[in-house]
């Protein structure tokens, strides 16, 4: 009895070393902790991370407007976006944005903390790269590379319903705002093959190539197919959603002539654009030329 029991013994611990030698057992324990001062990267870490590993998020990580993983984002604790608050949960590393305030990043490395920064992603390609880096990072490439095909599958969904439909669009926001080449917003509009009416706005009503405000008169003068717009309201809140709801607009371009993309969708560069394609492909096939 008592040798039966030592064998017993030694299989149990030969067992608990052999899983603790094993490579899922040493991929988990090498995968970080990482707490996100950034709401793009907010996004990346939610889609990639296992929950675990979420030491934290940044203060707008549940902004429903802006954020689109608000919902998932309240499991989390909240960050307050100082480096002390930082410190505190003891990450094994800092996912930031290059714009994320400066003073902070460098608190943060003088104090020891790995900071990975990411800059804003303007192009699906981007896109890739950072779904790339951060599946990396929080050790699930695998996670990363599943999204990667879940884009290219969306882009060619999108593609396909625009080419049943070409349309010339002027992407437009508060106050006439058209953003300018180097865009998340009209990339996606080159990706997927809609036309640019920005274009259109350059040399006659000034430089458009980095973005500006577009006067009512030239939105009108260039005739768009169609406006892009983040919010479907019917109410001017303020005077910078006023121009958008300005008579002769709403005349020539009625909810019909509208393609809705909420900002949620365009805010980030990231694992959202599956959504955003998918649905600027509906807005498309909905509205009238």
């Amino acid at each position: 009895m008592i040798g039966r029991r030592l064998r017993i013994d030694g299989l149990a611990r030969a067992g608990a070393a052999l899983i603790a030698l094993s490579p899922v057992a040493a991929m988990a324990a090498e995968q970080p902790r990482v707490a996100s001062i950034n709401l793009c990267t907010d996004q990346l870490l939610l889609t990639l991370a296992d929950p675990a590993q979420i030491v934290g998020l940044s203060p707008y990580a549940r902004d429903a407007r802006m954020s689109w993983r608000a919902k998932e984002a309240g499991q989390f604790p909240q960050l307050s976006g100082l480096a002390e608050d930082v410190l505190e949960n003891k990450p094994d590393l800092v996912a930031a944005g290059s714009f994320t305030k400066r003073a902070t990043r460098e608190f943060l490395k003088t104090h020891g903390l790995r900071v990975e920064e990411f800059t804003p992603a303007r192009s699906i390609e981007d896109i890739k790269q950072q779904l790339r880096r951060m599946g990396e990072l929080v050790g699930h490439p695998d996670r990363a590379n599943e999204q990667i095909a879940r884009i290219d599958a969306a882009v060619a969904r999108a593609h396909a319903a625009v080419a049943k439909r070409p349309l010339r669009v002027l992407a437009v926001a508060r106050r006439g705002w058209v953003p300018g080449s180097d865009t998340l917003t009209t990339s996606l509009l080159a990706t997927v093959g809609l036309g640019n009416a920005a274009r259109d706005l350059t040399g006659r009503y000034g430089n458009f190539k980095y973005g500006g405000f577009a006067p009512l008169e030239a939105i009108l003068s260039i005739h768009p197919d169609a406006l892009l717009i983040s919010d479907p309201g019917e109410h001017a809140e303020d005077q910078g959603r006023a121009l958008l709801l300005h008579p002769a607009l709403e005349r020539l371009y009625p909810p019909s002539r509208r393609i809705v993309l909420p900002e949620r969708l365009t805010t980030c560069g990231g694992p959202m654009v599956v959504e955003a394609l998918d649905h600027l492909a509906a807005e498309v096939e909905r509205v009238e030329r």
